[in-house]
């Protein structure tokens, strides 16, 4: 396909359950691709090597009809979940991707495609793409995302801030309930736990004793299901919990709710509204802008594409 010269930039979103790419032209979304990419469950299923090499060739696989298709492509973005280190693109740790430890997504797929490839954390990814839809606000910009699990990512400057080692805004892993429920990443209690859709679904499957998708769940709050309304409810209070605490450090003016999640938002709104409030220190109270995601779910891809220099 003629781009006409045009620098085209892919961006990949990877979550435990779905691979998204997308091709861009600046903000513009020429085309957007998903598949069904368990990579969870590849992880649960394989020793952690085998799992690594099965990630790494379905990813290359997704990728390699697009830069077929668009020549222009300068630069291909992943966002990928877990902690990765910014001078070394090594992945450290995947809460939601258990076994994969130390490995370099970057520079594994770029020996297997010979194109650079550069990886983000997803969340970091998704933020950027928020701020740049958002217009790229002057008081910075917060992100919280929840999908599979919960990630953050912070704005300012028009530079993500990743910290240290790269591990900043793990927000998702904020304890909201003192030995609560374990958490992939070691800790009991974390907002993760309660906030995410997995959250949502094992919640009903413990108390309703049927397992469900959040998105079914949602349908069931929507029809009077009590159990199901609660745990929306829930979900809201913690995730304003950690929201209160990270506002009391960075003091942004906006904030960005995006993921699945977010499409069931009024079952949660209330309660997270109510919550927020309540947990903010005075002078905070009524500075702040909430937004859903403006980004059209495009935000990870967007993001990771942008990123990708």
């Amino acid at each position: 396909m003629s781009d006409g010269g045009a620098e085209l930039r892919l961006g990949l979103d990877v979550g435990g359950t779905n691979l998204r790419l997308g091709v861009f032209s600046d903000l513009t979304l020429l085309e957007e691709t998903r598949f069904q990419a368990n990579y969870s469950a590849i992880c649960k299923q394989y020793p952690p090597e085998q799992a690594w090499q099965k990630i790494l060739q379905e990813t290359a696989q997704a990728i390699k009809p697009l830069l077929q298709k668009y020549p222009g492509i300068q630069a291909i973005g992943i966002g990928f979940p877990g902690f990765i280190d910014p001078q070394t693109g090594v992945l450290a740790q995947s809460p939601n991707l258990p076994g994969l430890l130390n490995v370099n997504l970057g520079a594994d797929l770029t020996q297997l495609l010979g194109f650079n490839v550069r990886v983000e954390n997803d969340a970091n990814a998704a933020a950027y793409g928020e701020y740049c839809r958002l217009g790229q606000p002057a008081g910075g910009m917060l992100y919280l995302g929840l999908g599979t699990g919960v990630g953050a990512g912070l704005v300012t400057n028009g530079q993500v801030w990743v910290g240290q080692h790269g591990y900043a805004f793990e927000a998702g892993h904020i304890i909201v309930e003192p030995g609560g429920r374990l958490c992939g990443c070691g800790n009991r209690g974390c907002v993760e736990q309660y906030a995410s859709a997995t959250s949502i679904s094992n919640a009903y499957a413990e108390q309703a004793g049927q397992r469900l998708t959040a998105r079914e769940i949602a349908v069931l709050a929507e029809q009077g299901d009590a159990i199901a309304r609660a745990i929306y409810v829930f979900a809201g209070e913690k995730l304003a919990q950690a929201l209160a605490t990270l506002l009391k450090i960075v003091d942004v003016e906006h904030v960005v709710i995006g993921g699945g999640v977010v499409a069931a938002w009024p079952l949660l709104q209330a309660a997270f509204t109510q919550r927020l409030e309540h947990d903010l220190i005075p002078v905070l109270r009524g500075k702040t802008q909430v937004h859903l995601s403006c980004a059209s779910d495009q935000a990870g891809i967007l993001g990771a594409a942008l990123l990708a220099g």
